[in-house]
């Protein structure tokens, strides 16, 4: 057996297996065809290469050998299952139905017939669009749209194995058929440069340029990559190619000052005739807008007018505008962003001796023209682009002989940019360009907004011509810890990776309750060349396959987005970096790879401007405050109650305007009247999260930032890019203004809402309040506060309570906490018994003289958020330096949450989801026996007593409380004398920061 692939840098996709009948069974008279059948062999051979190599069943082609009476064709691979396999579901296909009028036969008929109707498939993938012509059957529409897709994309659907040799026949045959009167009454777009070309006046008649071929078939492309693959970066390849291919046919001609090919034979009039009176649409005199982009790195990119006509040709207008003699000097790139386009760069051939063989040619010129590398232009198109080139989207399209034409802006040049870099995708994608970024936690698919981070990556090495994405997904056995291989994908086909139904984030070790499959997903970017690129395997699991992988990728996304964003940072820095998630990076390879962004962008792509604007700003306004990179101007509107916190899916309106200090006209940048995150996982820029945390629904906020570079400023811009191109942004900020529209409660308080009246929230209130009131204490202090729910909560109560004390790491939530309680206090101030209020910003496993030796303490639904050894750390710290005379400690009971989820879940998808945690961001959830063994070691070791109870459910009912509570009482040996309590709090630490303080008097 001899297994051998494609020796295809652009698409290494198909295995070909070629095997020959073996003998297994040797015996004397015995021949082959009495043993095993020839199939046998086969189905052992298919399913070796699929349960054993890890190949899909649609990567293995079977060519069995010449028998007599066996006759089995190859499978026919069609253009939609040719994007299935490269982008599986991402790959989008939406039919319209298209009404086309039927001519009356009989004008006298009163009624008229029906219109016929037919189909027309509108094809969307990642960053790319198309749409077929009409047909009268879907499947024909579908096959259509792909084919448009896959020939655009230059990708070779063909399983053929063809030598260069073969390639290189084939290739002077096709260009040799172009030329022929038949083709001249097809509707390929090579017929509108005919069109041209057998009316221009030219020494030779019906003279082609060369990039005319090449720009228009991609079948001819893909022969020059079969023949040399690097012909795929490098269009004067592909020309030279064209150039010699031409030389070798006995039918055609070709310049010796030039790269055109003609027909040595005349065509009949009869050809010339129907080929110039095909109808095509007037041009009449057009402006059309293009870009033009130096070779030098120094000059900016510019607009440029092309002004078209029907008298002119437009690669001649270009060949003008670049300053050579004509269209044969002209090269042509692949099309560049979406496949529905025209849009390609246009650029001079090098001068080269044209007469010498194209092997030669191309050798003889490689060392000079890289000098004159063109590394925007370059590294836009994915090919070598050479000096001064021009980005239009002009061109003949399939099926019409008019001149498709659109305009091309700074803007449209720059969001190009942009979609190439980790992040950029995604903020296109959710049209957010100065709000969005990317999110740094995958927390489920009900809350993520756009596309999924398998997506983002899939696009991001489409972009800069890598293979797909490999994720290998294994399957971890809790019991039998056993680990095999669920889904292995080869590096073409990632997207064949089956989601199945399962749960959310587990962390490595947890005790599998349902006994259901434990998820890990591994990743591998590969070059072109099967190069490694990197590798990430992570500790990660989950109990839904999906949801695995898309963590996984977004890990891997958010390594590139520090890498290009920080390019002054040393690879190998990134490296360790890397190690420390997990993620292990081939350092030469990354170079070699992004070199051309390296040297293109890596000056410009700067995110913060050395010289602050914002503190100029605050120079000259004493009375504004630089707090989390912003300065807030205003808050306005009355506080409805209805906070976000973290977990929260908020929905908020945005308007973001460039302003210039000491200018009072404004730039609008982008609007946005609904955008959706999730709070907490870093989906929007921090100053919008610092700013909306501090505001309910229905409050605006206006608050000014530093402008990121210029690129991104020309992105958003939109229509204005141009003004703001000459513009110096120096003394620039941008001004957000927000509105919190709506506010949806974590999932975790969804659920328990759903189940529980009251919710668990407020039964653990009315649980504190009454050991409040039976202990009769005096100072209470709450242990992780948050935005203080627990003790705003209380004030709604009548309480023993004189001094109640928050303990939290974070200020945002404390800031809101503050505002909150103090609004309260001062509503209420003499009919409460709270005397003192204070917040301290801290961590609660640091000890601080500032909490010692309270009546009561609480730490409510905060322990789950931390590690399991911080936990414990908290509960020594708690119980033998604090020494609250009772501490009441909840955390959520493990064991219930398939009852919540089954009741609350609003999809059908949650619905069916087994077992998981109630928030993404707890890092543990315990059973009862896991919490109980806690407690009971921690009351033991610091002569506490401690007692279990809960709220949610019953004791005595399986499972137990939906959230269990452990009440530890401070044995009587350890109550303090008055006289010592003063030189205890003196021999501890006080690290604590306070940040808000009200007293009564």
């Amino acid at each position: 057996m001899n297994l051998r692939g494609y020796d295809d840098v652009h698409d290494c996709r198909y295995f070909v297996v070629e095997a020959k009948i073996v003998q297994i069974y040797a015996a004397e008279g015995q021949h082959a065809r009495n043993g095993p059948s020839s199939e046998f062999y086969y189905i052992v051979l298919f399913l070796h290469l699929v349960m054993v190599e890890s190949l899909l069943p649609s990567q293995v082609i079977m060519e069995f050998p010449e028998q007599p009476g066996l006759s089995i064709k190859r499978p026919v691979i069609t253009p939609k299952a040719v994007l299935h396999q490269k982008f599986g579901s991402s790959a989008n296909y939406r039919i319209e139905e298209v009404k086309e009028d039927v001519e009356n036969g009989c004008p006298g008929l009163t009624i008229p017939q029906q219109a016929k109707i037919l189909y027309r498939c509108h094809l969307d993938l990642p960053g790319l669009s198309v749409t077929s012509e009409p047909f009268s059957r879907k499947k024909d529409a579908e096959q259509s749209a792909a084919r448009i897709a896959v020939e655009k994309l230059h990708i070779q659907p063909s399983t053929s194995d063809s030598t260069p040799e073969e390639a290189s026949k084939e290739l002077v045959e096709r260009i040799s058929g172009f030329f022929t009167d038949g083709f001249l009454s097809s509707s390929h777009p090579l017929i509108g440069h005919f069109g041209v070309a057998l009316k221009a006046n030219r020494e030779h008649f019906g003279m082609i340029p060369i990039s005319a071929i090449a720009s228009c078939d991609v079948k001819v492309n893909n022969l020059c990559k079969i023949i040399i693959c690097k012909a795929e970066s490098d269009p004067l390849l592909v020309s030279s190619l064209i150039f010699n291919a031409a030389r070798k046919s006995s039918e055609l001609c070709t310049a010796d000052d030039g790269l055109w090919i003609w027909k040595k034979v005349p065509y009949s009039p009869e050809t010339i005739a129907s080929v110039n009176s095909c109808d095509s649409d007037s041009l009449g005199f057009t402006k059309i807008q293009s870009l033009h982009i130096p070779c030098s790195i120094e000059e900016n990119v510019e607009p440029l007018t092309l002004d078209v006509s029907d008298d002119n040709y437009y690669l001649d207008l270009i060949a003008q505008k670049l300053n050579v003699r004509d269209s044969s000097q002209i090269l042509v790139s692949r099309t560049v962003g979406k496949a529905s386009s025209e849009l390609k760069l246009y650029f001079p051939l090098p001068h080269v001796p044209y007469c010498e063989a194209s092997s030669y040619l191309y050798r003889r010129t490689r060392g000079n023209v890289e000098l004159m590398l063109n590394q925007r232009a370059s590294y836009l198109s994915g090919q070598y682009i050479y000096g001064n080139a021009i980005l239009a989207n002009i061109g003949y399209s399939w099926k019409t002989t008019s001149l498709y034409h659109e305009n091309v802006s700074i803007c449209s040049y720059y969001r190009m940019l942009l979609a190439k870099v980790p992040d950029g995708y995604y903020k296109l994608s959710r049209e957010a360009i100065l709000v969005s970024e990317l999110p740094t936690e995958y927390t489920g698919r009900s809350n993520w907004r756009g596309p999924t981070p398998k997506d983002l990556l899939s696009a991001f090495c489409h972009q800069h011509r890598l293979l797909e994405p490999v994720f290998s997904v294994t399957s971890n056995d809790t019991e039998s810890s056993v680990s095999h291989t669920l889904v292995t994908s080869s590096p073409l086909s990632s997207t064949e990776v089956i989601d199945k139904i399962g749960g959310d984030r587990l962390d490595v070790g947890h005790r599998n309750l349902d006994n259901s499959d434990i998820f890990r997903c591994k990743v591998k970017i590969l070059s072109r060349k099967m190069q490694l690129i990197l590798e990430g395997s992570f500790a990660d699991t989950n109990r839904k396959e999906s949801d695995v992988i898309h963590s996984s990728a977004l890990r891997v996304l958010l390594w590139f987005d520090k890498y290009f964003k920080q390019l002054d940072i040393p690879v190998e820095t990134l490296s360790s970096f890397g190690s420390a998630h997990g993620i292990t990076v081939s350092v030469e390879n990354v170079r070699k790879e992004f070199s051309l962004y390296l040297s293109t962008l890596g000056l410009k792509q700067n995110y913060c401007l050395e010289n602050s604007s914002l503190e100029s700003f605050c120079k000259n306004h004493p009375d504004s405050k630089l707090e989390n990179g912003m300065v807030m101007l205003s808050i306005d509107g009355p506080e409805s109650g209805i906070f976000p916190s973290h977990g929260s899916l908020i929905c908020i309106g945005c308007a973001v305007a460039l302003v210039k200090i000491g200018d009072p006209e404004k730039y609008y940048l982008e609007s946005k009247d609904e955008f959706e995150f999730e709070v907490g996982t870093g989906a929007v820029i921090y100053q919008i999260e610092a700013c909306v945390t501090q505001l309910s629904v229905n409050q605006t906020a206006q608050f000014v930032t530093d402008i990121p570079s210029r690129d991104v400023i020309l992105v958003a811009a939109g229509e204005t890019a141009k003004h703001l191109l000459e513009m110096p942004l120096h003394n620039c900020l941008l001004e957000y203004t927000l509105k919190v529209l709506q506010v949806a409660e974590p999932l975790e308080d969804r659920m328990e809402q759903a189940l529980f009246n009251p919710s668990l929230s407020k039964q653990r209130v009315m649980f504190a309040v009454k050991h409040i009131n039976e202990s009769s204490a005096a100072t209470l202090v709450d242990f992780g506060c948050g935005s203080g729910s627990l003790l705003d909560s209380l004030l709604d109560h009548a309480t023993s309570l004189e001094k109640i004390v928050g303990v939290d790491i974070s200020r945002k939530g404390l800031t809101r906490a503050a505002k909150i309680i103090h609004q309260k206090l001062s509503q209420i101030s003499g009919m409460s018994s709270i005397k003192h209020a204070v917040l301290y910003y801290g961590s609660i496993t640091v000890p601080d003289s500032h909490v010692f030796g309270f009546d009561i303490g609480t730490c409510l639904e905060v322990i789950e958020h931390m590690d399991e050894d911080q936990a414990s750390l908290f509960g020594n710290i708690a119980l033998g330096t604090f020494c609250p005379r009772i501490l009441i400690v909840s955390t959520p009971n493990y064991e219930y949450n398939p009852i919540l989820q089954r009741s609350a879940a609003p999809t059908t998808e949650e619905k069916t989801t087994p077992c998981k945690f109630r928030n993404h961001d707890h890092r543990f959830e315990w059973t009862r026996e896991q919490f109980e063994h806690w407690a009971i070691d921690l009351s033991a070791r610091h002569n506490y007593r401690v007692e279990f109870s809960g709220v949610g459910g019953s004791a005595d009912v399986e499972p137990g409380f939906a959230s269990q509570i452990a009440v530890f009482r401070r044995n009587s040996n350890l109550c303090l004398p008055a006289e010592e309590k003063p030189k205890m709090e003196e021999d501890l630490p006080r690290p604590y920061e306070l940040i808000w303080e009200w007293s009564n008097s």
